[in-house]
């Protein structure tokens, strides 16, 4: 058994797809219209068949609840790796990217949290 498609709840996919390649560097997978929204799936560049990254629109109740109350507490909604958290930090300050944490060592890892601008935070890890 292998994971091949996590999901993340956004407020509005377009916005979303932009902040996740043009900011994160993800690329585009799938863009399937699906009626109202879409199957938009996303992979790293170091991995193109690896896992997915769906950009979930949250219209369900119970979606805006989660992404409210894990805001609302700070616990970011997904993590993603880095091989150098401070690099990447500084990148995507530049890119006008908001932190919420900025690389913080958890031992054994660095840690880091982002907004991403559709209604979540997201954690960025350097794995010792």
């Amino acid at each position: 058994m292998s994971i091949h498609v996590t999901s993340v709840f956004v407020d509005d996919q377009s916005r979303a797809l932009t902040f996740y390649t043009d900011k994160l560097g993800f690329e585009k997978k799938n863009d399937i219209p699906m009626g109202p929204a879409r199957w938009l799936t996303l992979v790293s560049p170091a991995a193109r068949d690896g896992v997915e990254l769906l950009l979930e629109p949250d219209t369900h109740p119970v979606a805006k609840q989660y992404k409210e109350g894990l805001m609302a507490d700070g616990v970011p909604a997904a993590s993603f790796s880095v091989d150098d958290i401070h690099a990447e930090h500084t990148r995507l300050t530049g890119l006008g990217v908001k932190f919420t944490q900025p690389p913080t060592l958890m031992e054994p890892f660095t840690t880091a949290v982002l907004d991403d601008t559709c209604g979540n935070l997201i954690q960025l890890t350097q794995l010792p």
